[in-house]
């Protein structure tokens, strides 16, 4: 089935007010945000959506506190809606909606939907290193770091990472009823899931947790380069908000990473550079752990320059 990846993701919220300024500084653009909610896209229109929690024109939360109401991927034609109709007909209930799309329930409990995708096609250039010996350089006189280019903004909705409390049966929902397949695997926790219908090294990520748990982990959008994640995830502190993990880079799937504490119950990411892998790529599996789980991880830490006070001002955080 030809599931390009993730459209947008909704969230019924209290704090409609204080996520929609979240998501800005995140680095989203708001497109018809009101009190009650909007959607907040990146470059190429895949989008975080709000709507008040009381909202009853999206699904009910699944509980546990959890405040992501609804994943919807994108697809590549109306022919992979009515396949995917017809497969998911089976065995449970597929609602028709008015925009074209469709919407259902995964093994989990998740609600997800499908839609023919509307994300713009980018033409963008990503980060270029000036490295001895490569013959694709940055070109002459043009500058890595441009601090007068203007806001940072992410570029696509990447993936999402859920808890789910049975890893085996979410996993060959994916896969046997919707076209996935591993593309690597932490053992004890669970898949690394790629669609069909693009190459980035995944777009969901499931781990096993107890059934309180249930819920998002995180989410995160790709950027165009390390820089930007470096760059934007230091403004984003500098504007009051937590990191949690990194910055640093994973070891499967190889995407810079930097993560942050949100007020969507879950964690939210800022991503760039994943891998990239087609049929010819043999999943690996690693034991869930700090070692198998970033290569490096560097520490967040107040702005320093050398001078004749070589003290280190600023402690880490």
């Amino acid at each position: 089935m030809k599931i390009v990846g993730l459209e947008t993701i909704i969230f019924g919220v209290e704090d409609v007010a204080s996520c929609a300024t979240f998501l800005k500084d995140y680095g989203l653009f708001p497109v018809n945000v009101t009190e009650t909610g909007g959607r907040f896209e990146a470059l190429d229109g895949t989008a975080v959506v709000l709507a008040h929690a009381s909202d009853e024109s999206i699904p009910a939360s699944i509980g546990n506190g959890c405040m992501m109401r609804k994943t919807v991927m994108g697809v590549a034609d109306t022919a992979t809606i009515q396949a995917i109709t017809e497969e998911l007909s089976k065995d449970r209930e597929v609602r028709q909606l008015a925009d074209g799309s469709i919407e259902s329930t995964d093994d989990s409990g998740f609600v997800i939907g499908f839609q023919v995708t509307t994300r713009k096609e980018l033409n963008l250039a990503g980060e270029i290193s000036n490295v001895p010996g490569s013959p694709f350089q940055r070109p002459v006189n043009h500058r890595a770091v441009q601090l007068d280019a203007g806001p940072i903004r992410p570029r696509t909705l990447s993936h999402i990472v859920y808890f789910v409390p049975d890893p085996v049966k979410a996993e060959a929902f994916y896969v046997e009823r919707l076209g996935f397949r591993c593309t690597d695997r932490f053992e004890g926790a669970g898949p690394f899931l790629q669609p069909a219908g693009t190459l980035d090294h995944h777009t969901h990520f499931l781990i096993g947790a107890p059934p309180f748990m249930q819920g998002v982990e995180h989410f995160t959008f790709h950027f165009g380069g390390p820089t930007e994640v470096m760059q934007n995830g230091s403004q984003f502190i500098e504007k009051g908000y937590q990191a949690f993990w990194g910055p640093g880079r994973h070891i499967m799937g190889s995407n810079w990473f930097w993560y942050f504490n949100s007020p969507l119950a879950c964690h939210i990411e800022m991503d760039a550079d994943m891998d990239l892998h087609d049929q010819n790529w043999s999943p690996r599996a690693f034991p869930m752990g700090a070692d198998n789980s970033q290569a490096f991880l560097m520490r967040y830490r107040s702005k320093w320059s050398p001078g004749k006070d070589t003290s280190h001002n600023g402690d880490y955080e």
